[in-house]
């Protein structure tokens, strides 16, 4: 993590990765680049439908493969990049028979390392398995939730979900929120924990970052009127008079509150809801 000499208001506090040690400095794989159009967070009629994105730098998508769907043929890492869509770092890999794709790659994995995709393969950090063959214990990442899907839990950087236990043809994981869940031991996941861990320490440092990365500001509810949020509207600084936090629309948001729609189809396959607030 490098951070700066205060020589300007922003710099006091900004942080940020030191890439040239951790990434390879190559450029990425032009085949596998494509453009993105961006909608600003808004739906195909206009309307806003998630609130604080717009504006940003200029991204080209690298098209990374979820699936792993060339299994028993091993690949080497020719290359680890920075995706500017994900969190974590990127590595283009070399399978034997010529192919090319670019994968999330986990922690330690350098420049030369070889993985497999196989129901055979050892339990080694970069190998993708089923989760029946994952041992208790084991930290894996990139976890589909059904087979063949592609991976879908668990692909941040620094985040891993541990397998804990193996119980009548189910895997029960638990998920990087404490919660523990049940995932069909036919889905597949590989083992490790996702690059760049040092993510969460990052400090934009000033308002400016922010919008390079697309995110717009954020009013806080108290600062409205009561006309635009529950929260808003008093004379001077008030506290929200509330006993729960509301969102803009009036359902619970935070502080604790149960959030997850009662008759959720997944319901079945929680073993343990998450730990929220200070008990995390």
């Amino acid at each position: 993590m490098k951070s700066y000499k205060p020589v300007t208001k922003s710099s006091r506090q900004m942080t940020r990765i030191e890439f040239t040690k951790l990434l390879s400095g190559d450029k990425p794989h032009k085949p596998l680049l494509k453009g993105k159009k961006r909608m600003g967070g808004r739906n195909s009629a206009g309307r806003i439908t998630v609130r604080h994105q717009g504006g940003g730098h200029k991204k080209r998508l690298r098209d990374v493969d979820f699936k792993f769907d060339k299994k028993d043929i091993p690949a080497k890492i020719s290359t680890i990049e920075y995706d500017p869509f994900r969190s974590g770092f990127i590595g283009l890999a070399v399978y034997a028979d010529g192919a090319k794709r670019y994968i999330v790659v986990p922690q330690k994995m350098k420049v030369g390392d070889a993985f497999i995709v196989s129901d055979k393969a050892p339990v080694k950090v970069g190998n993708r398995i089923p989760l029946a063959n994952v041992p208790v214990g084991t930290f894996v990442y990139n976890i589909e939730l059904k087979p063949g899907e592609g991976g879908r839990l668990a692909r941040s950087a620094g985040n891993y979900a541990e397998v804990i236990a193996q119980d009548s043809g189910y895997t029960h994981v638990k998920m990087p929120s404490t919660e523990v869940r049940r995932i069909i031991g036919t889905c597949w996941a590989t083992v490790g924990e996702v690059s760049n861990e040092e993510h969460r320490l990052v400090n934009y440092g000033k308002a400016g970052r922010s919008r390079w990365k697309g995110i717009r500001p954020t009013v806080r509810g108290t600062a409205m009127n009561p006309v635009d949020h529950p929260h808003g509207g008093g004379e001077g600084k008030q506290g929200r008079g509330l006993r729960r936090a509301k969102t803009m629309w009036g359902k619970p948001s935070g502080k604790g509150q149960k959030t997850r729609r009662p008759k959720k189809y997944s319901n079945v396959f929680i073993v343990t809801r998450r730990k929220v607030g200070k008990r995390k």
